[in-house]
């Protein structure tokens, strides 16, 4: 992530609009076609979400515990790998949609109750290379930047499946 730092009025806008954002782009569309890819080797609407979900599992996760403990030791953990233990790819794409709208309202409720000093509260993440030091608001930082970036990904999907007949 770069090192541009987004305000936290900003950060819960973008992660409060997230979910209803996915779903108007995907309005219409049949379960058929949330699995369909625009081609080999790309992701389907269904694989953009649940990569989406890992993401919001992993780095809500992260949040939680490190609002549960005093600077806390973290294992690095890999989204993707994380996706594939999951099953979330296979789910059906409204239940999921609702599933990760819920972990959304819960995760901006708690990050609406912070106050300055627990948005940077922070731990030591290990695991991935050299020790780092993140905060709270670095990971609610980089899971907003993280899923606007696949806005883009969703709408290109969406298109692709409308053509389909």
């Amino acid at each position: 992530m770069s090192g541009t730092y987004i305000p936290r009025e900003n950060i819960l806008s973008l992660l409060s609009a997230g979910p209803e954002r996915i779903a108007v782009l995907m309005t219409g569309l049949s379960e058929v076609k949330l699995h369909l890819a625009p081609a080999k080797g790309e992701w389907s609407a269904i694989e953009v979400l649940a990569h989406l979900r890992s993401c919001a599992d992993v780095w809500g996760g992260c949040i939680a515990e490190i609002l549960a403990t005093d600077h806390p030791t973290l294992r690095a953990v890999n989204p993707v790998t994380w996706a594939r233990r999951t099953g979330y790819h296979s789910l059906d794409f409204g239940l999921s949609l609702q599933v990760y709208s819920e972990q959304r309202v819960h995760l901006v409720e708690l990050l609406h109750r912070l106050n300055e000093a627990d948005w940077l509260r922070s731990a030591t993440v290990v695991g991935a290379g050299k020790p780092l030091e993140r905060d709270v608001h670095f990971y609610a930082q980089w899971l907003a930047k993280h899923e606007r970036s696949h806005y883009k990904q969703f709408r290109q999907i969406a298109n692709f499946v409308r053509k389909q007949a």
